[in-house]
């Protein structure tokens, strides 16, 4: 994603690029997937949606495969452990075993 977004920011385009994932999945699907990788004792609570939470989660980033020649190269479940490896170096935190 960062790659897309200085693509975008050195580039002549304007107007709206979809930067992201356009797998589509439910934030409850999201949830449990960081819970099996990262957290398996973590409780997931359910709140409810806010009035301009997005129906779809399912960007159209065909702009951005077009004018910057950019789409995702790492999975979900790929980068969830690679990102929570670089959050625990940069803040010091070990993880629980």
């Amino acid at each position: 994603m960062v790659d897309g977004l200085i693509r975008l920011m050195e580039g002549e385009n304007t107007g709206p690029i979809n930067i992201g994932n356009p797998g589509e999945f439910t934030m409850l699907e999201l949830a449990e997937t960081v819970k099996e990788l990262i957290n398996p004792k973590v409780e997931i609570n359910m709140v409810e949606n806010t009035p301009d939470d997005p129906r779809q989660r399912k960007p159209d980033i065909t702009k951005a495969k077009e004018l910057l020649g950019w789409e995702p190269k790492v999975k979900l479940r790929d980068g969830l452990p690679l990102m929570e490896e670089d959050f625990r170096l940069r803040l010091g935190v070990s993880k629980e075993k």
